[in-house]
């Protein structure tokens, strides 16, 4: 299940993780360690700070503008830290 990301409630977001790994954790016993941001209209910078804030160690997503994703191809940096929010991942 992913969170709406055009317009989303934070509290729904959150909400809606809390039910998720709840349901992984009883069913499976599992964590969720890396996030996947589904969304193909863009991504919201809230929905990346809140899988740093569940403990996620990664999180993979599909929309990047062309010009970013051929500079990056360009100069080998497809793998990148994305900062969200000033908070999180320190400098």
């Amino acid at each position: 299940m992913s969170t709406d990301e055009a317009c989303p409630n934070y509290e729904d977001m959150i909400l809606n993780m809390q039910i998720g790994h709840s349901f992984l954790q009883k069913e499976f016993g599992v964590r969720p360690r890396v996030g996947w941001m589904v969304d193909e209209f863009g991504h919201s910078a809230s929905n990346a700070a809140l899988f740093s804030d569940f403990g996620f160690d990664a999180v993979f997503f599909a929309r990047e503008s062309n010009d970013q994703r051929i500079k990056r191809n360009i100069d080998g940096s497809l793998q990148f830290i994305w900062r969200p929010l000033s908070k999180h991942f320190g400098n």
